[in-house]
């Protein structure tokens, strides 16, 4: 089991990387992320890619935490700080008094991660989603729900920023995820590779209980309010879910739940 570092100093150079936490998230820290929680950082610990390289603890936190400290590499830091310390490092009152500084894995390409899929597949592609909230919403059904991985276009938010981590409950740390490049084509890319693009939309053409997802479906959301891009809707399959009276649509992490829930069932169904 690593060996625990105390930090009495805020100013200790050693945990540089943690201190002011909320300032640092806006700027970005370089091919490292911030886990918080022991949920998310137990997630970090087992995630096959993305790796811990120190951790920042409450000392009163330790005792219950050896057996998931037992399962770092022995050369990892793990630092422990009273509480007092602790909310000075971070510039806030830290409750949940775990952290880790994780080092993000390499991405794989959109082509990649799909081309590895099996023949019966289900992903998630995410367009425009920049609310931290929803993405991490996103993520957590995508692994209650067995999806294959997440695909993101460029104007998705990070799903390693610290927050969307948390909502996630760690899941963005474990489901497989790669990014659309500049000018990629989604619905070519998903025909080159065998998927069937099922767009989620209020004016989709057929509803959700009606559908029989395809063997490898790829489920497309867009973001609040704007919705999946017109040109990508009028090309794709597009699907609904209706609603009652004139209410017009759902929170598209809702919404992914949903959608999730329905193929995850038909794909256990008897055939």
């Amino acid at each position: 089991m690593p060996i625990l570092i105390p930090i009495d100093d805020p100013d200790d150079p050693r945990i540089a990387a943690y201190r002011d936490v909320r300032e640092r998230d806006l700027v970005g820290r370089d091919g490292h992320f911030i886990a918080e929680g022991a949920v998310v950082v137990r997630s970090l610990v087992m995630a096959s890619g993305h790796r811990a390289r120190s951790l920042l603890l409450a000392d009163k936190r330790v005792t219950a935490l050896e057996p998931l400290l037992a399962k770092l590499p022995a050369d990892t830091p793990v630092y422990a700080a009273g509480q007092a310390v602790l909310d000075r490092i971070v510039g806030f009152p830290l409750h949940r008094g775990i952290l880790a500084l994780g080092e993000r894995a390499p991405q794989p390409s959109a082509a990649d991660l799909l081309a590895a899929m099996p023949a019966r597949a289900r992903v998630v592609m995410l367009f425009g989603i920049g609310n931290h909230d929803n993405l991490g919403g996103i993520y957590r059904n995508a692994a209650a729900f067995g999806a294959d991985g997440v695909i993101l276009d460029s104007g998705c938010c990070d799903p390693l920023y610290r927050k969307a981590i948390r909502v996630s409950v760690g899941a963005t740390l474990l489901v497989p995820t790669a990014r659309l490049t500049a000018g990629e084509d989604p619905l070519a890319l998903l025909d080159a590779l065998g998927f069937e693009g099922v767009a989620l939309s209020p004016s989709g053409a057929e509803t959700l209980a009606r559908m029989v997802p395809p063997p490898r479906a790829a489920l497309l959301f867009g973001s609040e309010g704007p919705g999946l891009p017109p040109a990508l809707l009028a090309r794709a399959r597009s699907v609904r879910i209706p609603m009652a009276g004139d209410f017009d649509s759902l929170n598209v992490a809702t919404t992914s739940g949903i959608v999730l829930h329905h193929c995850a069932a038909d794909q256990d169904a008897p055939r």
